[in-house]
């Protein structure tokens, strides 16, 4: 018996809390595709990268919580939150975070997380992010900086 959207969702978020990268890409279709403020629009591969590395560069220094979860038709909405340091110079950030997500098959087939850039720029990057997080300019070079980081990882890490 395939299971439901919510079922998951939870599933998703569950393994995030437990720092389990494979578990929470196992929840993806193939073909799914995920968008954020930071790192933009992502594929199968980006995503699941994209967790693999966020964990791992956490060091297990990394707090996440859920709540909120309502299904609308076929969207699951869902609330949550990641406590955690950023940065060289380890800056406190508590990111709250809506995510619509919609599934099929038993899989997540498109995810779609939004936050406070300015907000978070502020917490992450300090007087800059105060000054210039509201700017495109900082949205276009913090998205920059991700995918680099992003790509860099994958190609580190391909075999």
């Amino acid at each position: 018996m395939t299971p439901s959207a919510i079922e998951i969702v939870k599933q998703f978020y569950t393994a995030f809390q437990n720092g389990n990268s494979q578990a929470m890409n196992a929840c993806y279709d193939k073909q799914a595709i995920f968008s954020d403020p930071a790192f933009g629009l992502l594929n199968y591969t980006e995503v699941t990268a994209m967790w693999e590395m966020l964990l791992k560069r956490s060091k297990g220094d990394l707090s996440i919580t859920f709540d909120d979860i309502v299904q609308i038709n076929d969207i699951v909405n869902v609330t949550w939150n990641a406590t955690y340091k950023f940065g060289k110079e380890n800056k406190p950030v508590k990111n709250v975070i809506r995510a619509k997500i919609k599934c099929k098959d038993g899989k997540i087939i498109e995810h779609h997380d939004s936050f406070d850039l300015w907000k978070w720029s502020r917490m992450a990057l300090g007087w800059k992010g105060l000054l210039l997080g509201w700017t495109p300019y900082l949205k276009n070079k913090i998205q920059t900086q991700a995918l680099h980081s992003l790509q860099a990882y994958i190609k580190s890490n391909s075999t």
